[in-house]
């Protein structure tokens, strides 16, 4: 039942899986306090080498970035060195790894890198405290000006180059759930009148330049993205959202991306300015290779791959209960069952 799921699959003349199955990144909160992987993420990630594409927890780009604890980065020479450990544990059996690229925008918190202030499109707050850190409330964000948009474009950039330089197969540019890029993305936080907000291409400008930028430092083969045209977390969806991403649909298909990844939790929700699933949607303006995600099964996701729905299946708390979660499928034994007390450790 679940064949095609264990057919290597060619992301492009460069990368090749051993299998269409990948890890979905799954934030953890366990580097150490400079924010660097430690031997326990080293051993968590090779127990998980047999998967076709592991997709590392969200990493942040420069410490503005941060808004949960113990999140790791990819700016400094110390995590840079961790993260080597990890590619080169897991290329030690034969995996394949990509490390996600992660600014927070207005999910960030000062409190983490003793900031005045966090950058957003626009004055927006998203209501709500900190996970795991209760006691911070959300700030309103200010909005980034121009010169500050083009940093973070050459932070994106230099964050590629250091994840190539720590061995990985290549980057997962985090353009999804609520965090920075996304919020360009969606009317519900830019309300901006410039260049960069107001019509679908200005409010596309600056994940596109994200993703140019990143292509031109790393090669395109080696550069994936993950979008959110649904709006449920940390994010208001609103009608004119549709034409926004059927414009970066678009614009995205001509660059020939190594995957889009589809930000969901549940791929069974459905949004009224979409018409109906979000996956779908996607698939509709975009026909290269894409990674669906959202609570399948190996069954489910098998099944869906057969419709052509999607090409490649990211699987994720499955995970984190089970590392030898590609055994297991193939050999039919039965999955353990994740349970929040396993977020407890790296297992």
């Amino acid at each position: 039942m679940t064949e095609n799921l264990f057919h290597p699959f060619a992301l492009n003349q460069t990368i090749a899986l051993q299998n269409r199955i990948a890890m979905a990144p799954l934030t953890r909160c366990m580097a150490d306090d400079d924010l660097v992987p430690t031997q326990l993420s080293v051993d968590y990630y090779a127990r998980r080498a047999e998967t076709g594409l592991i997709i590392t927890e969200a990493t942040i780009i420069r410490a503005d970035g941060q808004g949960y604890p113990n999140t790791p980065g990819i700016f400094t020479d110390a995590q840079i060195a961790g993260w080597k450990k990890v590619t080169e544990a897991v290329h030690a059996k034969g995996g394949k790894i990509f490390l996600q690229l992660w600014h927070c925008g207005r999910v960030s918190h000062p409190y983490f890198f003793d900031g005045e202030f966090v950058l957003a499109p626009s004055a927006e707050k998203v209501e709500g405290t900190v996970p795991r850190m209760r006691e911070l409330e959300y700030q309103v964000p200010k909005p980034a000006s121009a010169v500050e948009i083009a940093q973070l474009v050459a932070d994106f950039a230099k964050a590629a180059e250091n994840a190539i330089e720590a061995g990985f197969d290549g980057v997962e540019i985090h353009g999804a759930n609520g965090y920075l890029l996304d919020q360009f993305l969606h009317h519900d936080a830019n309300k901006r009148e410039d260049e960069f907000g107001g019509s679908p291409e200005n409010m596309a400008r600056f994940p596109l330049q994200v993703v140019d930028a990143i292509v031109a430092k790393i090669g395109h083969e080696r550069t994936a993205l993950r979008v959110s045209p649904g709006a449920y977390f940390n994010m208001q969806g609103h009608p004119d959202d549709r034409g926004v991403f059927e414009y970066l649909l678009t614009e995205l298909e001509k660059r020939n991306l190594a995957y889009l990844h589809l930000g969901l939790f549940d791929d069974s929700m459905e949004f009224e300015y979409l018409g109906g699933s979000a996956t779908d949607f996607v698939r509709k303006h975009y026909k290269n290779t894409l990674m669906g995600v959202g609570g399948y099964s190996a069954e489910t996701g098998s099944k869906a791959i057969e419709e052509e729905r999607f090409d490649l299946l990211a699987i994720g708390r499955p995970f984190i209960a089970n590392p030898d979660y590609i055994t297991k499928v193939k050999t039919g034994e039965a999955l353990t069952e994740y349970n929040e007390a396993m977020l407890a450790e790296l297992y």
